[in-house]
């Protein structure tokens, strides 16, 4: 399916240069002078190479579909992930970098959805949130309410977050697993 560069959002698989890319980050820019463009950082499903491009309005990009299916995470093997199919309880190894920085987040037990293109997993989406124990978090600094006091937190999965003033360490939070952002006190 056709889309037009602007209309390009995180998450999408594109087809580009004849090669399959992830897109991680995109930026509107209008520039005082010329026309609109998106700024896409993207990463390579393939072999991993991340690039920037400029997609103006008039470019056509084709979002790719892929198919998905419903696993769910065992353990780790070394540097490998092991998941298993929730129809037919057969299991199946990836390498690990091909979750990125979300790896952290991975859960025993969690349910995840694997995208296949031609039968073979190239991405693993995970929920959009997860709850997580607050380990360490810096202590509130009096008369720094002024400000958006929001303070460094360490999870218990080594991810670092920002947390109000008054989330302190024991405390389990909800966190958002693509941009790293607290999102509430866990009920």
């Amino acid at each position: 399916m056709k889309i037009s560069g602007v209309d390009i959002r995180p998450g999408n698989i594109i087809e580009y240069e004849k090669g399959l890319w992830k897109v991680a980050k995109i930026q509107h820019t209008q520039p005082g002078k010329g026309g609109a463009y998106m700024q896409v950082e993207m990463k390579n499903l393939i072999d991993g190479r991340k690039t920037n491009v400029r997609f103006r309005s008039a470019d056509t990009v084709e979002k790719v579909r892929l198919d998905t299916k419903d696993f769910q995470y065992l353990y780790a093997e070394g540097d490998n992930l092991v998941f298993m199919d929730n129809e037919n309880y057969e299991q199946i190894t990836l390498a690990a970098n091909m979750l990125g920085d979300e790896v952290a987040f991975l859960q025993d037990g969690m349910q995840v959805t694997l995208e296949l293109y031609d039968e073979r997993p190239i991405s693993v989406q995970l929920p959009d949130q997860i709850e997580a124990e607050i380990v360490e978090a810096d202590a509130v600094v009096k008369g720094q309410t002024a400000s958006s006091s929001y303070k460094p937190a360490i999870l218990d999965n080594g991810v670092r977050v920002m947390v109000p003033p008054f989330i302190g360490a024991g405390t389990r939070i909800i966190v958002d697993v693509y941009s790293k952002e607290y999102v509430k006190k866990a009920e």
